[in-house]
């Protein structure tokens, strides 16, 4: 034969049969207030990090354009200076212009078609707008 022994009542067990509805639904409330804060706290904390990373990148990237433009600029005067040496200098730098106004043309046509296919945040937008029925009581949610 088998006996069960009872467990001992833990203070939670305790409160839940001594506390009221109302002491019951009160506590959920201040845990829940509690933990979103805690959440907030969180989420400041992490976008304070990322942003400060954000801005350590973006210097250096910004810092990397620089020096890749000197990049090209020189590199753009050699290409004029050699077309220079078989013509006249400003035939060559007319040449090299139109190099650079094509790429240039190219690029601003790829960009504007990548920015025209921007959604914005469609699945977040969709979580946010579940959010609000599912804190309903009493309700069916399919």
């Amino acid at each position: 034969m088998s006996s069960q022994i009872p467990e001992p009542a833990t203070e939670a067990h305790l409160k839940a049969e001594n506390a009221s509805l109302g002491e019951l639904l009160g506590d959920v409330t201040r845990d829940l207030s509690t933990l979103m804060r805690q959440e907030v706290e969180l989420a400041k904390a992490e976008l304070k990090q990322t942003t400060t990373r954000a801005g350590k990148g973006g210097g250096m990237l910004a810092g990397a354009g620089i020096g890749g433009h000197f990049v090209l600029l020189f590199l753009s005067l050699a290409l004029m200076w050699a077309l220079g040496a078989v013509m006249a200098l400003g035939w060559a730098a007319l040449i090299v212009a139109v190099i650079w106004a094509i790429i240039a043309a190219v690029l601003a046509s790829i960009g504007r078609k990548e920015l025209k296919q921007i959604k914005g945040l469609p699945q977040t937008g969709e979580t946010l707008s579940e959010i609000p029925p599912t804190l309903k009581p009493g309700e069916v949610n399919r």
